[in-house]
């Protein structure tokens, strides 16, 4: 009770500073320990991140619009493709779905707020440090790291550029927000939820987080482990990727893909969580299957610590080995299906509306599960000599991250919104970014299935004449995709300074305790924790 009363002290206090003007509203910001102030800092952040990682793709796809080199020399065209995909993966993705975590996990709990506000507080904040050293490599003798986001030995440790140590001390950083993060997130979910809400009542979403909290604990260390490696045998004279000296460059590989493989299922597990908060509100319907979307979660998180070597089918592993991870990965599509099933089935019969969320998240459905099947292509050995490395691969893993885990977010952004300010979105805008996005996105990434199938290779900067057209296609689509995100912006702070004032419901088919708080929410969300039934 003390705790709950120092609280609010501590809120009035924040209120206080905030009419000192602007120190107070800075010191507001950089001090604050409550989970919403926390979650939107996340969110800003994630949103900056991906217009810096999306410029950086536009002036790929612009250097591909025709054969020949039009603006971007061959190192710089590395460059952009490795920062772009290490900033969307690790600045885009993973801190937006850690910012929903931070707003909606303690309001579907019923808790005040997380259970480590200060350790929340620094998690954030070394993020701004790490993205600003990341991308202040670009401006360093030998420009910034280009030998692509997996930073393969030894292009990484004997030819990279100097400035690859400082995306090295960039990495441990995020590494270091990310353990903090998934250790608070982990202790609020286990000790402060509302009486009488047990482990089998809580939303998708809560026990989304939960697993993959776990899984950023058991693959974030393997990551800094695989860096730290990276750093002394670049600096230190040790040779644990280098075989000239009797190490392996394969080993790299192998601990890259045990941290990469689980990593790819951090960034679309919460979006699975948020997909399965969002139909059943637009259907008037419960869940399908609860409890099968709870283990279907788990069994993926297990089976994505089996399936590594699935990356690697062309590198000379042995038969047996190829064989297994084969046969893991064809299998983790079981538990995907269920979900997929779950998905739809709760849509049938369902008394449909289709506001934005709703349309996002039915697209993410159906693309998502296009992204799906090409990954079971790729996970066939013989066939996988044939994509490996080539524009087959680029598509597979972009229709399941942008039409995953990109239009989740959108998603559940358009969903909460409401809930976080207090004020509606203008739907017609939401509907326009909404088409646009689906339409472009495809545009974008659905001729690269044709040209990997034709045998266009990956991260290079020039081609062949015969792939020309649907180059040209995709470089089209990737800038109506970046202009459109312009409405998204819009959209967002036209909500929050001129949205008409929405009710604590917000939605008539949402379910759960976020929606029994006003809108917008308390400062301390519950101050006393409602009692479940």
């Amino acid at each position: 009770m003390s705790d709950v009363i120092h609280q609010t002290a501590d809120s009035e206090h924040h209120h206080g500073d905030h009419k000192k003007g602007i120190l107070g509203w800075i010191t507001r910001w950089l001090f604050t320990t409550n989970h919403k102030d926390i979650g939107t800092l996340y969110l800003i952040l994630s949103l900056v991140m991906f217009f810096v990682a999306g410029a950086m793709a536009l002036l790929i796809r612009a250097e591909l619009f025709e054969p020949g080199l039009q603006f971007l020399k061959p190192n710089i065209f590395n460059q952009m493709t490795t920062l772009h995909g290490l900033i969307m993966v690790f600045g885009v993705v993973m801190p937006a779905f850690v910012g929903l975590a931070n707003w909606q996990i303690p309001m579907m709990i019923g808790a005040p707020d997380m259970a480590l506000p200060r350790l929340n507080n620094l998690s954030f904040w070394i993020l701004p440090f790490a993205f600003t050293i990341l991308s202040s490599t670009l401006f360093m003798d030998g420009g910034g790291p280009d030998f692509g986001w997996t930073f393969y030995a030894p292009l990484s440790t004997k030819y990279g550029p100097p400035s690859t140590d400082y995306m090295i001390f960039a990495i441990h950083l995020m590494g270091i927000s990310s353990i903090l993060g998934s250790i608070n997130i982990i202790a609020t979910i286990l000790n402060l939820r509302a009486p009488g809400m047990k482990m089998m009542k809580m939303p998708i979403f809560v026990w989304s987080w939960l697993i993959t909290a776990f899984l950023l604990l058991a693959i974030m260390p393997v990551l800094a482990g695989t860096v730290t490696m990276m750093l002394t045998d670049r600096n230190f004279g040790t040779s644990f990727f280098d075989a000239a000296g009797g190490g392996d460059p394969l080993l790299f590989q192998h601990v890259f893909w045990f941290f990469g493989h689980p990593e790819v299922y951090v960034l679309i597990l919460p979006a699975f969580g948020v997909i399965s908060e969002i139909i059943p509100t637009f259907s008037r319907k419960k869940l399908f299957g609860y409890d099968f979307m709870v283990y279907a979660i788990a069994c993926i998180a297990i089976l994505s610590f089996i399936v590594w070597a699935h990356h690697m089918f062309t590198t000379g592993i042995p038969l047996g080995a190829e064989l297994f991870f084969m046969y893991t990965t064809m299998l983790i599509a079981v538990p995907t299906g269920v979900k997929v099933f779950n998905w739809v089935s709760t849509m049938f019969k369902g008394s449909l509306t289709f506001e934005t969320p709703m349309l996002f998240a039915i697209a993410f459905v159906f693309l998502f599960t296009i992204g799906g099947f090409s990954g079971l292509m790729l996970a066939i050995v013989p066939a996988d000599f044939q994509y490996q490395d080539t524009y087959f691969v680029v598509a597979h893993f972009h229709y399941v991250l942008v039409s995953g885990a990109i239009f989740s977010l959108m998603a559940a952004v358009y969903y909460w919104l409401p809930k976080w300010c207090g004020k509606m979105y203008n739907e017609r805008l939401g509907k326009w970014h909404f088409w646009l996005t689906v339409i472009s996105m495809n545009l974008t990434f659905f001729p690269m299935h044709f040209l990997g199938l034709a045998g266009m290779p990956r991260r290079i900067p020039d081609y062949a004449l015969q792939f020309t057209d649907f180059n040209a296609i995709a470089t089209v689509g990737a800038f109506i995709f970046g202009v459109s995100q312009l409405l998204f912006v819009y959209n967002i702070i036209h909500t929050i300074w001129k949205g008409k004032q929405t009710t604590a419901q917000v939605w008539e088919g949402a379910h759960g305790l976020e929606w029994t708080l006003s809108s917008p929410p308390p400062h301390h969300s519950f101050t006393t924790p409602p009692v479940i039934e």
